[in-house]
């Protein structure tokens, strides 16, 4: 799945969208907001370590949720991966 025209191409993975379809407002709006903002920016999440080594994630909201997400750069690939509670984690 190399990319070669170099734009950069976005997955949903299959998790992600069911989450984001059980969304309501106004979460739903801040995780469109979010994920806007790491496309122009893949680089912004935090990079995690141990068993989520690879990915990245970012605070939504009121930092009670997370947008995990993974960026693989020799791919120009985002791959949304889950939305999550904290408390979930």
């Amino acid at each position: 799945m190399v990319n070669d025209d170099n734009t950069l191409k976005i997955v949903f993975l299959p998790n992600f969208q069911d989450v984001l379809k059980k969304l309501k407002e106004p979460t739903k709006s801040e995780v469109k907001k979010k994920i806007e903002k790491i496309v122009k920016n893949p680089k912004i999440g935090k990079p995690m370590r141990y068993g989520r080594k690879g990915t990245r994630e970012v605070y939504v909201g009121s930092k009670s949720f997370r947008l995990s997400y993974k960026y693989l750069e020799d791919e120009n690939t985002i791959y949304f991966a889950d939305f999550y509670h904290k408390k979930h984690q």
